[in-house]
């Protein structure tokens, strides 16, 4: 099945423009509004698609705009379908929000000047459209969200301008200086710890979750007769590819590195009682029989300020450039003429 997501990944018409209004590329989630306005789609009787469902100074927003922003948004959000009305109810407001506040910042953005705009627009769409192996998957991607790719094209060109008009006016006058930066490191020192962890290879002999015990009793005999292999001399990588049943068989049964909580318990401890270089007894989880070798481990640490100073930075103007244009949104508002039908 196609996903909606893939065809909007690069933040075309992600939520019909609202890529940009969700703040998904600025790090932070933002919550549905409330509010008590009558959606247009859990109304009595459903309006045409090109009905309008609300107006921004003299540009409408039509049904339609809202139905395929809802299905943007459900996708995006790998929302259970179909939603219960309430749910349905706050992403149709949720959605209807983020158009009117689109609508309201493509039209300030359209006063400044973008070199090239049609260009920019037909190579994001060809860009899109290389994500994809063939036109016919493109077509249901664009389909799957009810788009055409005159609908596309249109999307994409206000998602450049407001992207553009972001950039300009807010973005690039925002700054992080290393202090700010350094006292988040400060303020927040659980968020720079790193867990002791261990890098390990295993190699299992899986039994399904309905094996007998028969079934169990062969795939425990034969984990046993591999570890004898391995304590008289055999290579544990060579065996993991010829023998185990996990897909981590491919690279030699390495798993990398992990910390408490991220593997099953009867592994992780045995995992980290183990010394580099050592392998363990015969392992049972309720994927089957493991033999384990830890490979490295690495103690907690705090990880320097040296080294996230980048990071911290960005994130911090991120929130920055977040609240300013909920700011600069909020001031539009005050300005502009705006109805929900």
């Amino acid at each position: 099945m196609i996903s909606a997501k893939k065809i909007i990944s690069s933040s075309l018409a992600a939520l019909v423009l609202v890529g940009v209004l969700n703040w998904s590329a600025f790090g932070e989630e933002q919550k549905a509004p409330q509010t008590e306005q009558k959606s247009p789609q859990t109304a009595e009787k459903k309006s045409a698609p090109t009905d309008p469902v609300a107006k921004v100074n003299d540009t409408v927003i039509t049904r339609m705009d809202l139905d395929r922003a809802v299905k943007v948004l459900v996708s995006q959000n790998r929302l259970p379908q179909p939603l219960p009305p309430e749910s349905l109810k706050q992403a149709e407001e949720a959605a209807l929000d983020q158009l009117i506040s689109a609508e309201l910042l493509y039209q300030v953005g359209q006063k400044i000047e973008i070199k090239d705009l049609d260009k920019q627009v037909d190579e994001k769409i060809s860009q899109n459209k290389a994500k994809f192996p063939s036109a016919d998957e493109f077509e249901k991607a664009l389909k799957s969200v009810d788009m055409t790719e005159k609908d596309l094209k249109e999307f994409t060109r206000k998602d450049i301008v407001i992207t553009n008009l972001i950039e300009k006016n807010i973005a690039e006058k925002t700054t992080i200086t290393e202090a700010d930066a350094k006292k988040f490191y400060d303020d927040n020192p659980d968020k720079f710890k790193q867990e002791p962890s261990v890098r390990a290879s295993h190699i299992l002999c899986g039994v399904d979750a309905n094996a007998t015990a028969e079934d169990k009793k062969k795939a425990k005999e034969k984990a046993e007769a591999l570890l004898k292999r391995i304590k008289a001399g055999e290579d544990f990588a060579t065996l993991a590819k010829t023998e185990s049943t996990c897909p981590s068989s491919k690279q030699g049964g390495d798993l990398g590195f992990f910390s408490k909580g991220q593997m099953v318990a009867p592994f992780e401890k045995a995992a980290f009682a183990l010394k580099p270089g050592e392998v363990s007894d015969v392992v049972e989880t309720q994927f089957g029989y493991h033999i384990i070798k830890l490979t490295d481990k690495k103690e907690g640490s705090t990880i320097k300020f040296d080294e996230v100073k980048d990071k911290i930075e960005n994130y911090l103007k991120n929130l920055k450039i977040q609240k300013a244009i909920g700011d600069y949104l909020t001031e539009l508002k005050g300005k502009s003429k705006i109805e929900k039908l």
